[in-house]
C-alpha cells in the first residue's frame, strides 16, 4: 500500500506515475512496462475491481485463456469437419484479445491483411483475371459434361430397369 491511499487495494498516484496529459498511467497490476499499451487501446479489458486485485486478475486471465483455448481447439477440430472452423478460431482469438496484448496485435494484423486482400480482390485487373479464369473453368466443365452425356446418355435414377 502506497502512502496517501485510504483503502487497502488502492494505489496512490504520485507525480512520476502520471502520463503526458497529467492523467495517471493505466499500468495495471502488471507494472509500468504495460503503461504504453493503454495509449494504443491495448491491454486488459477486465473490470476495474478485477484489475485492482492481483490474484483475482491472475485467475481472470487464466479463465479467459482456458475459455479462449477451448474455442480455438473447437475451431481447429472444425477445420476438417463440417463447421465454421476459421470463424470459431478467430472468435477464440477475440476472447483472448480481451485480456492479452499479443492476441490483440494478432487480431489487428489479421484484420489489416484481410482488408488488404479485399481491396486487392476489388482491383479491376484482378477481377477481370478472376472472371476470365472462372469462365474458362466453366467451359471446361461444360465440355466434360457434354462428353459424358454423349457417351453414356442421361438416365434418370427412377427409370433404371431392374435386372
Amino acid at each position: 500500500m502506497n502512502t496517501g491511499s485510504d483503502e487497502p487495494g488502492e494505489v496512490a498516484v504520485t507525480s512520476d506515475e502520471t502520463g503526458p496529459a497529467g492523467k495517471p498511467d493505466e499500468a495495471g497490476p502488471d507494472g509500468p512496462d504495460r503503461a504504453g499499451a493503454s495509449e494504443n487501446g491495448l491491454g486488459s479489458k477486465a473490470p476495474e475491481f478485477v484489475k485492482a486485485r492481483r490474484m483475482l486478475h491472475l485467475s481472470w486471465q487464466v479463465g479467459v485463456f482456458v475459455v479462449g483455448l477451448a474455442v480455438v481447439v473447437a475451431g481447429v477440430i472444425m477445420l476438417p469437419l463440417p463447421g465454421p472452423g476459421w470463424v470459431v478460431i478467430f472468435g477464440g482469438m477475440a476472447i483472448w484479445a480481451t485480456e492479452f496484448v499479443w492476441a490483440q496485435l494478432v487480431l489487428r494484423w489479421t484484420k489489416r491483411k484481410v482488408t488488404e486482400a479485399a481491396q486487392k480482390a476489388l482491383d479491376p485487373k484482378v477481377r477481370r483475371r478472376n472472371i476470365t479464369l472462372t469462365v474458362i473453368g466453366l467451359v471446361i466443365v461444360a465440355v466434360l459434361v457434354g462428353i459424358y452425356v454423349s457417351r453414356f446418355g442421361v438416365v434418370m435414377p427412377w427409370k433404371i430397369k431392374d435386372q
